[in-house]
């Protein structure tokens, strides 16, 4: 079933634990005329998850320090809040989109705020 249209005022969470990494993708998404969240590890954002209500897409690096990856962090994200679209991130892994939980989808580092702004808009 696809997920709700996504809302520019719906944030968006990044979660990258490199700073400069994840500065750039904040920026790409804010340029769009997204609000974004941003956390450095995956606790750090299921925490902003559970205090945030209405976020509206998660993008995450999958490798990143912390009790879970970014990959577990979008399977788990699936499960307790299956309305937020889900893109994942690596320059060391590739996956395919089948391979991202709740239909989301993987964008393989590095990337361009337009393929970027494609993904989250596309997962479902």
């Amino acid at each position: 079933m696809p997920k709700k249209p996504l809302s520019p005022k719906a944030p968006i969470l990044v979660v990258e634990d490199d700073g400069l990494v994840r500065t750039v993708a904040v920026d790409m998404l804010e340029d769009a005329g997204f609000d974004v969240l941003e956390a450095s590890s995956a606790d750090a954002a299921w925490t902003i998850l559970e205090r945030t209500p209405g976020v509206g897409a998660l993008f995450t690096d999958i490798d990143m320090p912390g009790s879970m990856d970014g990959l577990a962090l979008a399977g788990c994200v699936a499960k307790r809040w299956p309305d937020i679209r889900l893109v994942v991130t690596s320059g060391g892994k590739g996956l395919r989109d089948a391979e991202v939980p709740d239909h989301g989808r993987f964008l393989l580092k590095p990337y361009r705020q337009d393929h970027l702004i494609e993904a989250i808009v596309a997962a479902a």
